[in-house]
């Protein structure tokens, strides 16, 4: 009785501590890693020279497309979680929005699954992971299918007659980029056949005994995952029109073409180097002056224009997603109506 007593308060302290205290943690971590953003004071004067009357509509368009983007991030929670729980919009939102706060300080992004999964019932918390997992994998395939024909585009136009790029060999490109197409292949061929690995899982020994926290993945028919695929596409999109909206807004004279090539390049080198999202505005700034500063010599535009991206699409979405997670609870009743079993 006395387990009990101590095991209910335990459950009533995560349930209301829990989510103030991840709020104030990453809303002060947020402060302090903005504060000490290289270049900050610069960056602002260029913003608030750049934020006049006949840009406004941009930068209203900017914001368009950050509720677009994780919208969509959104729909594709709410498409992926269906096997297992009926999930709304607004929840999808509130999950998406907590677990990329919290992803914020693991690499690739690892800190959504947890944070996603609390807003599932109790029992399907685990098997929720699996389904996250699928969606992932999706993206993943858009930016390396994107990049690397953004690559090869860019190789023979763009950095045509040069025998290195940024001190790498073209030998050694032509041998990155093969390794690139082939675990592309790969990991495209593992998507459409994720029903099928699955059901081979679970016939390892070890494998079968937790067989229903992976079960659900066997539900994806070929359509959904091209579904989910589309979506991811379209989310991808997005991502490359604020980067080439907010490079023509800080004037950096670069051709379209090749400024959306180099921005798909660029997601896919993030994509395989893994980084922690806090620390990924500075990888990014000097992926993108080397990148980029094969086309312009606007090193600081350049340096704004990701600085700016990353504000809008990672810092403010995860300011939100930290409040969200106010009114977290860690332990609630399942709601069976809800569950398929």
């Amino acid at each position: 009785m006395q387990k009990q007593v101590i095991n209910s308060r335990l459950k009533i302290l995560l349930n209301y501590v829990l989510g103030p205290l991840l709020f104030i943690v990453l809303i002060y971590i947020i402060y302090l890693k903005v504060k000490a953003q290289p270049d900050l004071p610069q960056e602002i004067t260029l913003l608030k020279s750049a934020f006049s009357q006949q840009h406004i509509w941009q930068f209203a368009l900017l914001f368009l497309l950050l509720f677009l983007n994780w919208g969509i991030e959104a729909r594709k929670w709410q498409i992926l979680m269906k096997p297992i729980q009926k999930v709304s919009f607004l929840t999808s939102v509130k999950a998406i929005l907590s677990g990329l706060a919290l992803s914020l300080f693991l690499p690739n992004g690892f800190g959504e699954y947890p944070a996603r999964a609390l807003y599932m019932n109790e029992g399907n918390r685990l098997r929720s992971v699996a389904l996250n997992v699928a969606g992932s994998m999706a993206q993943l395939i858009v930016t390396l299918v994107a990049g690397i024909i953004s690559l090869i585009y860019l190789k023979h136009y763009s950095w045509k007659g040069q025998e290195n790029i940024q001190g790498l060999p073209i030998l050694w490109l032509n041998g990155i980029i093969s390794m690139i197409i082939m675990g592309t292949m790969l990991l495209v061929v593992i998507y459409f056949r994720l029903s099928w690995l699955t059901k081979l899982f679970e016939k390892i020994p070890f494998v079968h005994k937790y067989k229903y926290f992976i079960e659900s993945v066997e539900t994806f028919h070929w359509k959904e995952l091209t579904r989910i695929l589309y979506l991811s596409c379209i989310r991808f999109i997005v991502f490359v029109v604020q980067y080439i909206l907010v490079l023509h807004l800080l004037e950096v004279k670069i051709d379209v073409i090749d400024a959306i090539c180099t921005t798909c390049v660029l997601f896919l080198f993030l994509a395989i180097l893994p980084t922690i999202p806090f620390a990924d505005v500075g990888v990014r700034g000097i992926a993108g002056r080397q990148l980029f500063g094969l086309l312009t010599e606007n090193d600081f535009g350049i340096v704004a224009t990701i600085a700016l991206v990353w504000f809008v699409n990672l810092i403010i979405p995860s300011a939100a997603g930290s409040l969200f997670l106010l009114g977290i609870k860690l332990f609630k009743k399942a709601d069976k109506t809800n569950n398929k079993t």
